[in-house]
């Protein structure tokens, strides 16, 4: 598991158990034995599960985990998704802990899809942004990718991404070209993307040598057509539309043959899947 995942459950589990359980000390015996099951209350996507897994087994390395279903499975109403045998205290303490990283990530991949069900034929991508919870971003980005989208770039360091606050002061397309050979001959592996708000912006950037990505910036349908003409047959540079984009605004988008639409609601806007963990006879 990534270190900084690892941390997270630590850091979960910290705020929420404190200096111990004390409901489950007080009510429940030490002896007692628990068999529990992980349902889908809702219909979704499933994300999260190793994670979830993780916290029953952080809590007590002796409880016994059983992951029914993974990532990326279309959940169906009562669906079982994990099983969790052992000390009755360990279970009720990794409840809601398990279930928070469970019901936010599978969240995220269940808006992801309904986005992806809306594309379908076309050539348009969905991608998830940087708008994601502080210190979950690897997990939240694995949800998008359960629920069928795409990551963008991870973060700061991995593409240069040059929106219109990186232009404080114009630079002409000869200096643009020159920053940009520069970054290529000594960060080959980082992507180049240019933001363009006007078709104008487009045809400049389209004359540019090294640009990977044109982010087509809140542009109207006729202009998303537009700019995808001006491309021709071209496979790059990848045009991308932001901004404005809805469930209900998403197939019109797409249908204009741009190759990846952003959509930040997918991640900061999700709303947390409907899971539950149901109790049986630990026989």
């Amino acid at each position: 598991m990534e270190e900084a995942i690892s941390r997270l459950i630590d850091a979960a589990l910290a705020e929420d158990v404190g200096s111990g359980d004390v409901t489950s000390e007080y009510f429940v015996p030490s002896e007692a034995r628990a068999r529990a099951f992980v349902v889908a209350r809702d219909e979704g996507s499933l994300a999260g599960v190793e994670v979830a897994a993780e916290v029953f087994r952080r809590v007590n390395p002796s409880m016994e985990v059983r992951m029914l279903l993974s990532d990326g499975v279309r959940l169906a109403k009562g669906a079982r998704v994990m099983e969790v045998h052992g000390s009755a205290r360990s279970v009720l303490t990794a409840e809601r802990t398990a279930l928070n990283f469970l019901q936010r990530l599978s969240g995220i991949a269940t808006a992801t899809q309904a986005f992806v069900e809306k594309v379908k034929g076309t050539r348009a991508r969905i991608l998830d942004t940087r708008k994601t919870t502080p210190g979950w971003r690897l997990l939240e980005k694995a949800a998008v990718v359960a629920g069928g989208g795409t990551n963008h770039r991870m973060g700061l360091y991995d593409r240069a991404m040059v929106k219109d606050n990186h232009l404080v002061v114009e630079r002409s397309p000869e200096e643009l070209q020159a920053v940009i050979r520069r970054i290529k001959s000594e960060r080959p592996e980082v992507g180049v993307e240019l933001e363009a708000d006007t078709l104008e912006q487009v045809r400049v950037f389209l004359g540019l040598a090294g640009v990977d990505y044109l982010l087509l910036d809140n542009m109207g349908l006729a202009e998303l057509r537009e700019a995808v003409e001006m491309r021709g047959d071209s496979v790059a540079p990848r045009l991308e539309a932001s901004g404005g984009v809805s469930l209900e605004t998403v197939a019109d988008i797409a249908a204009t043959g741009v190759d990846f639409i952003s959509v930040g609601a997918i991640t900061h806007s999700a709303v947390a899947l409907d899971l539950g963990l149901d109790f049986v006879e630990a026989g």
